[in-house]
């Protein structure tokens, strides 16, 4: 898997075949449910939710600006194949307050709107260290509550296929707060009986995608978070009541070594030649 401007459409196709196969069967309690039940669990309603929904902040609650073109926000009618873990390259606050939650919201809109030149902010999820799970992209709750994608700018040549988690802090050394780390075990499951996708192949780090070595390389989200990413699919999947098995290992190297100070290497590249929207 790798990122690079190169990349075919039909070798990136074949990963999400494999993701989305694995994905045919969702959970009930500790019960599989058929294939068929996972149209009526893309409807949203609470009776086809299997996994308790995290509460989700929405951009009203955070005072959102309006994106620059709301049109230009494409919603598609499918489920993204993959989950990306991220982390912000923001400071390790130890403001767990909401009212900071909503001000970092903020604060990344208006950074991806005007220095990055996007439409809205890039994520369709961002969480707190203080553990609020807060919608990011216009229409991105509606969304996936529908079973549908909205396109974000979160990982270079994959915003097609793939739904973006924000986490605030900088994760080289240092771990998420215990509230960040349950919150994102909660939304990844939810993300994932939403979606039907299976937790073992659907959750990836965003070096995975932009992998090191290549021209779109990325140290995000951390070489201490990327390190957890075995464990989180495992805790989502018990989350989940699905079988762990031997457990899912990451895609490449643990340690990536630091670069010169850029955000576009720390967290970046979010765009890329083959992505629709900005």
């Amino acid at each position: 898997m790798t990122g690079d401007t190169g990349r075919s459409w039909m070798g990136r196709r074949g990963l999400l075949s494999g993701a989305l196969a694995g994905g045919a069967a969702v959970v009930a309690g500790n019960s599989f449910l058929a294939p068929d039940a996972r149209a009526q669990a893309r409807t949203g309603s609470a009776e086809g939710c299997r996994v308790r929904r995290p509460r989700l902040h929405t951009r009203e609650e955070w005072r959102a600006v309006p994106p620059t073109d709301p049109h230009g926000v494409l919603v598609e009618p499918f489920a993204p194949a993959l989950i990306v873990v991220h982390h912000m390259d923001y400071p390790n606050t130890t403001d767990y307050s909401l009212e900071h939650a909503f001000q970092l919201s903020r604060d990344c809109q208006y950074d991806h709107m005007h220095h990055n030149g996007w439409n809205d902010i890039g994520q369709q999820l961002t969480i707190s260290r203080g553990g609020f799970l807060m919608e990011g992209r216009y229409r991105s709750a509606k969304a996936i509550r529908r079973g549908d994608h909205v396109i974000g700018a979160q990982v270079a040549n994959w915003n097609t296929a793939s739904l973006g988690i924000e986490n605030e802090g900088t994760y080289i050394t240092e771990l998420p707060p215990d509230a960040q780390w349950h919150a994102l075990i909660a939304t990844c499951a939810w993300l994932c009986d939403t979606y039907g996708l299976p937790p073992m192949t659907a959750i990836v780090g965003h070096r995975d995608l932009n992998q090191p070595g290549t021209s779109l390389a990325t140290e995000c989200p951390g070489n201490a978070l990327y390190k957890q990413l075995p464990t989180l699919r495992k805790q989502v999947a018990e989350a989940m009541g699905l079988p762990v098995g031997d457990g899912s290992p990451n895609h490449v190297a643990g340690d990536v070594p630091a670069s010169t100070p850029s955000r576009e290497r720390d967290h970046g590249p979010a765009t890329g030649p083959l992505d629709p929207t900005r």
